[in-house]
């Protein structure tokens, strides 16, 4: 994965196979070579039609395929590249089961977040509590050198309108990253009526 470009978006095309490399043709008739075996992920926007040899193309490469919005902001779709393989999501399980493991992946976390160990002896839920109160103090600091009037984060989603412009903002980013998380993290669930 190293290797890959991370990710590619594409709008407005047709996606196929021909002589066994992924081409995008455009509204114009325009013919693309797009390395897929090089790609991470392919960002399909609206207007893209992507064929059933095409996407087989991108399993058997491990090149993901997620059908977003325009400019990628909502997410409706993801493939899964190399086939719905249950390893990883059985090693998170685990992992989220052990309270040992949880609190380590959770020290872990917060050392990447913030470039130090996070203090000893402490319950996942108490090094929440830290991190709460360091990224409140950030928002501080970001809104003053943007100089953003900020009163705190205060946001209740029954009354939007109550809430002042800096935290809708927040509130809709927070939104937007936490589908795309989700979506990325787990395979999409299928509901039946």
């Amino acid at each position: 994965m190293k290797e890959r470009v991370s990710m590619v978006f594409i709008e407005k095309g047709q996606i196929d196979v021909k002589d066994g490399a992924f081409v995008v043709v455009d509204e114009t008739g325009i013919r693309t070579h797009i390395p897929v075996g090089s790609i991470a992920c392919i960002m399909l926007e609206p207007g893209t039609r992507v064929s059933h040899h095409a996407a087989a193309l991108a399993a058997r490469a491990g090149t993901l395929l997620v059908w977003v919005g325009e400019a990628g902001v909502r997410l409706y779709a993801a493939g899964q590249p190399g086939g719905a393989r249950s390893d990883r999501l059985l090693y998170q399980a685990k992992l989220a089961l052990s309270d040992d493991a949880r609190l380590k992946v959770v020290r872990k976390m917060y050392e990447i977040r913030f470039g130090e160990k996070p203090p000893e002896r402490r319950s996942v839920e108490q090094l929440r509590g830290i991190e709460g109160a360091r990224v409140r103090k950030l928002y501080q600091l970001l809104a003053k050198q943007a100089g953003v009037d900020w009163k705190g984060r205060n946001y209740d989603y029954t009354q939007w309108d109550n809430s002042d412009t800096a935290n809708r903002c927040l509130s809709s980013a927070t939104a937007c990253l936490t589908a795309s998380a989700k979506r990325r993290c787990w395979p999409p669930v299928t509901r039946r009526p």
